[in-house]
């Protein structure tokens, strides 16, 4: 990455560079598996083959996701793993395109190992809560300028995920006795490269951007 000054103030994001960082890591990490005519879970699960608890993160989320299971005709699944504040999330996300160019997000399932659980209700709120904040971000979550004004000044101009767009989130955390780590931010960075890799399958065509509606796709 390149420091720049941008001359633009700006405020705290959730899970700060992680979250742009998995998009590009995770997203290509599913083209290099395309082009290698393998699977991407199995892809990962070859790269992870020192990193024990990776794998074990990724293996839960794909067993509980039913990644290798027929899907519903016209679904994809798509998958990322990644890292922050020394937690591990996989998740695997189930999106259809529906209403013509419409992309819709029916099933997220998350896996986390961060350490000893000390309260598993607050862990998964706070993955729940990191994919819907994500996933907000992912579909329309841009802030624009004109003449050195941001243009966006409500909910009505800066779209939010609406209750009908929230998919079912399902969490599990791997057992472990390793200490605690982070839970607040680490649900939110995989959640746009699994979105955008089930999108790839579906569409024949990689997403490169955020928002996706650069791409102009509106979610329903």
């Amino acid at each position: 990455h390149v420091a720049t000054r941008s001359g633009v103030p700006v405020g705290y994001w959730r899970s700060v560079g992680h979250s742009h960082h998995a998009f590009f890591s995770e997203g290509f990490i599913d083209e290099l598996a395309h082009e290698a005519k393998q699977d991407p879970v199995a892809f990962r699960l070859a790269l992870v083959k020192s990193m024990p608890r990776h794998a074990a993160v990724l293996q839960l989320a794909a067993n509980k996701a039913g990644w290798n299971d027929k899907l519903t005709p016209g679904r994809a699944r798509g998958v990322a793993l990644h890292e922050s504040f020394d937690s591990i999330v996989a998740q695997v996300a189930e999106v259809s395109i529906v209403e013509g160019r419409k992309p819709r997000v029916h099933r997220v399932v998350c896996a986390i190992d961060c350490g000893i659980a000390v309260n598993p209700n607050v862990i998964a709120m706070q993955i729940e809560s990191g994919v819907v904040y994500g996933l907000a971000a992912a579909i329309s979550g841009e802030i624009t300028l004109k003449d050195g004004v941001v243009q966006q000044s409500n909910f009505h101009d800066y779209q939010v995920l609406r209750i009908n767009q929230m998919p079912k989130v399902e969490v599990h955390i791997v057992p472990s006795a390793n200490k605690p780590t982070g839970v607040g931010e680490p649900g939110t960075p995989p959640i746009a490269p699994a979105v955008a890799n089930a999108l790839a399958l579906l569409t024949g065509k990689t997403v490169r951007d955020l928002p996706f509606s650069k791409s102009g796709l509106t979610f329903v």
